[in-house]
């Protein structure tokens, strides 16, 4: 479902973007579909479509963008990325009035944070 929902909204996101090029610009140097006499419509009416397919491929995105969120929201875990570290255990609960356990001695050269784990150990360069 997500993924057909996702090519939909690719989709219509694509189809905005030629609808907005397509109109025609103030100033008359930008708009790609302003020029030429004869055509489709009359210089009026093909404004008067324009503006309609903007508007309702501006109303399918904003719908599309809302489902997708909901259904991102709906299939993601519950559980937080800042709950804990992957492998840790939580930690304990102390009965009121006692006093909680020691903390483990951090390792040498860092306080044991994902950053210290992420630091390669120097490696002498030899010649």
């Amino acid at each position: 479902m997500a993924t057909a929902l996702l090519v939909l909204h690719l989709m219509i996101a694509s189809a905005l973007v030629a609808v907005v090029l397509l109109q025609r610009s103030e100033g008359g140097a930008l708009g790609i579909g302003g020029g030429g006499g004869g055509g489709f419509l009359t210089g009026r009416g093909t404004a008067n479509l324009l503006t309609r397919t903007t508007a309702g491929l501006a109303a399918a995105f904003f719908a599309t963008s809302i489902l997708l969120t909901l259904v991102a929201q709906n299939s993601a875990p519950s559980r937080s990325i800042f709950d804990g570290t992957p492998g840790a255990t939580p930690p304990a609960t102390t009965a009121p009035g006692t006093a909680p356990a020691p903390a483990t001695k951090a390792p040498e050269g860092g306080r044991g944070g994902i950053l210290d784990k992420l630091q390669e150990p120097s490696v002498p360069q030899t010649r």
